[in-house]
């Protein structure tokens, strides 16, 4: 019942920013039909597995889908992607274009097919500019968009990535926007269209809304960069016996919190005093506020802050955060029985509607589960559909081993 039901999708994306992306679509209600090669996506064989093809990363990014294996080099594969995407409403990739050209999948193709599709890729580089051909990935993009320079002049000098695929996650969500903005234009106009949601461009007005700063004008004020974020002690602060996430941020919050440590000094201090005042000295503040939390421990602080209203979280570790008190009461991460691999964790949806429930409907596929149910929808006869897994077109399922994989 989730607000997009009714809305089919041909996924043909791999990896991360792409399943990301239908996944989320597919949650929101949509018929999310996974068009995996005859070897299936490569994110089944990352991570920890009970069974072959169905490691965490996959699980936690594909569910709400179907999947049916087509080997789209064949001329037949070919054929019944076509024949899919006759009947849809978007279709989806993340191959460089020059790909989709190669396998005669391009738009010219396929919006002649059926002109009301909306044609959605999800790449590295805008394909008009000297980048257009370049294959990218996360990391890549971390970098070019400065975020691995950012790491480095807010830490200890050394460029790093940030330890998730961040850009592959944001450039998805974005995709998620630009594909339910196009069915609203298709549906007010009964036009299809193109759309190319790049990496490299996202990503860089994602980091630069931040970190323009004096680059905003021209000739610039200063060298860009947003001094609160780039601060050393802008962190989890260390505390008598562990860690804990405070951010005093408003004149309210730090006249609170002036309160409650007794620090009337610093409430008159000219580099304290004012919003502005703070923000020109944000290094020597957030040094202070360091040395105040390591004086009392974690439970002190929480009590202290939380009566002072001042924001604060645990800092959670990988397997603390499934214990969070909010989240369990929330029920976000249920313990449910997948048909193949047994019980599994999983993670709600986090946006909530008042009249269209948006849940997932059903949890990750094995390889190919769905070929001939959805073979069938789009009109292959059995026959037809014998013929293509005879001739390794498509793929019956594999029964599920029952020996964990190494």
């Amino acid at each position: 019942m989730g607000p997009l039901q009714g809305i089919r999708i041909i996924d043909l994306t791999t990896v991360l920013m792409g399943p990301f992306a239908t996944q989320t679509l597919g949650d929101y209600g949509a018929d999310i039909i996974k068009v995996e090669s005859p070897d299936g996506d490569v994110t089944r064989q990352i991570g920890p597995a009970r069974h072959p093809g169905m490691g965490p990363v996959f699980l936690n990014t594909n569910r709400s889908k179907r999947s049916i294996s087509l080997d789209l080099k064949k001329e037949a594969g070919r054929d019944a992607l076509l024949r899919l995407a006759a009947n849809a409403d978007v279709l989806i990739y993340n191959v460089r274009p020059q790909a989709m050209e190669r396998l005669r999948l391009g738009y010219d193709v396929v919006s002649k097919i059926n002109p009301r599709l909306i044609y959605a890729g999800v790449f590295g580089f805008g394909q008009d500019g000297p980048y257009a051909a370049k294959p990218a990935y996360d990391d890549l993009i971390q970098g070019g968009s400065a975020l691995a320079h950012l790491m480095a002049r807010g830490g200890d000098g050394t460029p790093r990535y940030v330890p998730n695929a961040l850009v592959d996650r944001i450039v998805g969500l974005t995709a998620v926007g630009a594909i339910c903005a196009s069915l609203v234009h298709r549906d007010r106009t009964g036009r299809g269209q193109r759309v190319d949601i790049p990496m490299l461009e996202t990503m860089s007005g994602f980091v630069m809304g931040d970190h323009m700063g004096g680059l905003t004008y021209e000739p610039p004020l200063d060298r860009g960069g947003y001094p609160r974020h780039l601060s050393k002690d802008r962190r989890p602060y260390k505390t008598a016996d562990g860690y804990i996430c405070v951010i005093v941020y408003n004149d309210k919050q730090w006249s609170s919190f002036f309160t409650a440590t007794g620090r009337d000094d610093l409430r008159v201090h000219p580099k304290f005093s004012t919003f502005a005042a703070r923000a020109q000295n944000i290094d020597v503040v957030y040094a202070e506020l360091a040395r105040i939390l390591e004086q009392k421990t974690t439970a002190e602080w929480t009590k202290i802050l939380n009566d002072a209203d001042i924001p604060t979280l645990p800092m959670h570790d990988l397997e603390s955060i499934l214990d969070d008190p909010h989240l369990v009461a929330k029920g976000f991460f249920p313990v449910v029985e997948h048909p193949t691999e047994g019980k599994i964790r999983s993670m709600r949806v986090s946006a909530t509607w008042s009249e269209t429930k948006a849940e997932p409907v059903r949890l990750a596929p094995r390889l190919g589960e769905q070929s001939a149910e959805i073979l069938a929808e789009a009109g292959f006869s059995s026959d037809e559909i014998a013929a293509l897994v005879r001739d390794g077109v498509t793929r019956a399922p594999l029964p599920p081993e029952t020996k964990e994989a190494s």
